[in-house]
C-alpha cells in the first residue's frame, strides 16, 4: 500500500477542517426552527450564495478524483462533461425552467410534478429519485474512504464511518442550511486545495502548449488534445464515440436530465430568496463550472505526461493488475505538495467528496420527507413532525448510504456506474418536463406510463448489455462501443421512448382543465419581466455571455 507521509501541521489542518463543519451545524440549529429553514435554507440566500452552493453540490467524488482519472483514460473529451455536458443545460435551467418551479412555491422537483400531473407520477419520481440519491450519495463515501484508505493509510472501513457521521452530524442539525454554508467554504477550499497541481504541473512540463505537444507525442493515432475534430470516426478519439452520441446522449439528454431536474442540484436555487436571485442561480454557477477543467482536466494530461516520462519517477497505483485511475490526483497532490500544504490538498479533496454527499443526504431528506412520507404515508404531519422526520430520513439516508458504498466499491469505474445511474432516472424524467412545462394537453396518464416506460427500457438496455444479451453496438449504432458511448446513447434511448409513449398516450387519455395548470404551463403562466432591471443585471444578459464563452472555448480546443 501507498501512503502519503502526513506532519503534524497536516493532521491539524485535516482535523479544524472536521471540528469546523461540526461547528456550523452546531451554531446554525439556532436559526433552524421551521420546515423551511430545515428544507429550502428559509428561501433567503443571494445567487451568489445559492450559486456557489449550486456548483459545490455537483462537486463531489465524479468530479474531482473520476473526471482526472477518465481524463487519464480518456483524454480531453471527459471537457465535454463540463462544456456541451452542463453549460446549455444549467443556462435553459435559469432562463426557462427556473420562473416554473419558483413561482410554484413547491418544495421539490417531484413537488412540482403533483402540481403539474398527478400524485401517482410523484411518487413514482420521488422514489426513484430516493434510490438514485442513495446510490450515489454511497459513490461520496467510497471515494471518500478510498483516498484515506488508500493514500494515507488509514483504515477502509473506519474511515467511510468517520465521513459518513461527520455528513449526518452537520445535515441532521440544521439541513439545507448548513449543508449549504459548509458547501461554500467547501467551494473555495477546493480550488485553493487543488488549482495548485495544475501550476506546478504547468511549471515542471514547461507551460501548456509543452503539456499538449507531449500527450500528442503520445497519442499519435488518436486525439487525446482535440474537443471536436475527431468526432466524425469513434476510432480517433480516446472516448471511441461519435459526436453524435456527445450531442444527443451528454449534451442533451443526460446534461438537461441531470441539470433541469435532479433535486440535488436545483434544491440550491430554491433557497434563493427571491425568482431573479433563483433564476440567476444556475447563471452564475456556469461561470465556474467552465473553469472546474482548469483543475481536473489539466491536472490529467499532467499524468499522462508524467507517467510517460521515465525519469520523472510517477506512476499510478495498481489494483489487480489494472491502472487505477482515480489515484492521478492524489498521487500529484503528494509529488508536489511541501509539508502543511498535503494537508490542504486532503481536505480539499474531503471538501468535495462531503459536499456531493451533503448535496445528496439534504436532497433525499427532503424527497422522502414530502413527497413519500407525507404524500402516502401520513398526510396530516404537522410542521415540527416532518422537520423530525427530515432529521430522522438524514441519518437512515447516511446508513443506506454506506450500503451502497460497499456496492460500489464493486464497481471497477465509477463513471459507469454514475452515469448508468443518472441515464436510468433523469434521463427519461427530462422528457417527462419537457412535455409537462411547455404543452397543456399532456395527461397524467400519459406522463406516468411514459416516465415508467423510459425508466424500465433504460434500465432493461442497462442489463442486457451488462449480461450480454445484446451488443452494445446494437445501442450505439455504430461498429463499435464503449462503455461512456453505451451510457450516452441508453440515456438516448430511455429519453426517446419516454417522449413518444407519453404523447401517445396523452392522445387518449383525459387533460387537467387549464384552470389548474396556472403557473406550471408555458402560456397559462404569466411572462417573466425584468422591468425596471438594468440590463447588465438581467439573468438573459449573463446567460448570453455564458454562452460566448463557452462556444470560444469549444473553438479553440476544437
Amino acid at each position: 500500500m501507498q501512503s502519503i507521509e502526513l506532519a503534524f501541521s497536516d493532521w491539524l489542518i485535516i482535523a479544524l477542517y472536521f471540528a469546523f463543519v461540526l461547528g456550523i451545524g452546531l451554531y446554525l440549529r439556532r436559526y433552524t426552527k421551521s420546515e423551511t429553514d430545515f428544507f429550502l435554507a428559509g428561501r433567503k440566500n443571494s445567487s451568489w450564495v445559492a450559486g456557489l452552493a449550486f456548483l459545490s453540490a455537483n462537486l463531489g467524488a465524479l468530479e474531482l478524483l473520476g473526471m482526472t482519472g477518465n481524463t487519464f483514460k480518456y483524454g480531453m473529451y471527459v471537457a465535454h462533461f463540463y462544456w456541451i455536458g452542463a453549460i446549455p443545460a444549467m443556462l435553459f435551467l435559469g432562463i426557462y425552467m427556473m420562473p416554473f418551479y419558483y413561482s410554484g412555491r413547491i418544495k421539490s422537483v417531484p413537488g412540482y410534478l403533483k402540481l403539474r400531473f398527478d400524485e401517482k407520477t410523484r411518487v413514482l419520481n420521488g422514489v426513484a429519485f430516493a434510490i438514485m440519491t442513495l446510490l450515489v450519495s454511497g459513490i461520496n463515501l467510497y471515494a471518500m474512504a478510498l483516498v484515506l484508505h488508500t493514500f494515507l493509510g488509514w483504515n477502509w472501513d473506519i474511515s467511510m464511518w468517520v465521513s459518513a457521521a461527520t455528513v449526518a452530524a452537520y445535515v441532521t442539525l440544521s439541513g439545507l442550511l448548513s449543508a449549504i454554508f459548509t458547501e461554500i467554504i467547501q467551494f473555495f477550499l477546493i480550488w485553493f486545495g487543488l488549482f495548485l497541481v495544475s501550476i506546478l504541473g504547468i511549471i515542471e512540463i514547461g507551460g501548456i502548449d509543452q503539456i499538449f505537444r507531449r500527450v500528442d507525442e503520445l497519442y499519435q493515432t488518436v486525439s487525446y488534445t482535440t474537443l471536436w475534430s475527431t468526432s466524425g470516426d469513434p476510432m480517433q478519439n480516446g472516448m471511441v464515440i461519435t459526436w453524435g452520441g456527445i450531442v444527443l446522449g451528454l449534451g442533451f439528454v443526460l446534461s438537461f436530465g441531470y441539470w433541469t431536474t435532479d433535486f440535488l442540484v436545483v434544491q440550491r436555487a430554491f433557497s434563493a430568496k427571491d425568482l431573479r436571485a433563483a433564476r440567476m442561480t444556475p447563471i452564475l454557477a456556469s461561470f465556474f463550472k467552465m473553469a472546474v477543467p482548469f483543475i481536473v482536466i489539466l491536472t490529467g494530461l499532467i499524468a499522462i505526461v508524467l507517467a510517460n516520462d521515465k525519469h520523472a519517477g510517477y506512476a499510478l497505483l495498481q489494483d489487480g493488475g489494472h491502472l487505477n485511475y482515480d489515484s492521478a490526483l492524489p498521487l500529484l497532490i503528494a509529488r508536489y505538495y511541501p509539508e502543511g500544504l498535503v494537508g490542504l490538498g486532503v481536505t480539499a479533496l474531503l471538501a468535495g467528496f462531503m459536499a456531493g454527499q451533503a448535496g445528496n443526504i439534504s436532497a433525499f431528506n427532503t424527497v422522502w420527507t414530502y413527497d413519500i412520507y407525507q404524500s402516502v404515508l401520513k398526510k396530516d404531519a404537522s410542521e415540527e413532525h416532518l422537520v423530525w422526520m427530515g432529521r430522522a430520513a438524514t441519518v437512515v439516508g447516511i446508513l443506506i448510504s454506506i450500503v451502497t458504498a460497499y456496492w460500489a466499491k464493486s464497481f471497477p469505474s465509477i463513471m459507469d456506474y454514475m452515469q448508468a445511474i443518472f441515464s436510468w432516472v433523469n434521463a427519461p424524467l427530462f422528457a417527462t418536463m419537457l412535455l409537462g412545462m411547455f404543452l397543456k394537453w399532456i395527461t397524467p396518464n400519459g406522463a406516468f406510463w411514459g416516465l415508467l416506460a423510459g425508466m424500465g427500457s433504460s434500465f432493461t438496455l442497462f442489463l442486457a448489455v451488462k449480461f450480454e444479451w445484446i451488443e452494445a453496438h446494437l445501442i450505439t449504432l455504430s461498429g463499435v462501443a464503449s462503455d461512456m458511448a453505451a451510457n450516452f446513447w441508453r440515456a438516448w434511448w430511455a429519453w426517446l421512448i419516454c417522449f413518444v409513449v407519453t404523447i401517445i398516450i396523452s392522445l387518449f387519455t383525459k387533460r387537467k382543465p387549464d384552470e389548474e395548470l396556472v403557473g406550471l404551463v408555458k402560456g397559462l403562466t404569466p411572462p417573466t419581466s425584468d422591468q425596471g432591471v438594468p440590463w447588465y443585471r438581467r439573468p438573459a444578459f449573463y446567460a448570453v455571455l455564458s454562452l460566448i464563452v463557452l462556444i470560444i472555448l469549444n473553438i479553440y480546443f476544437w
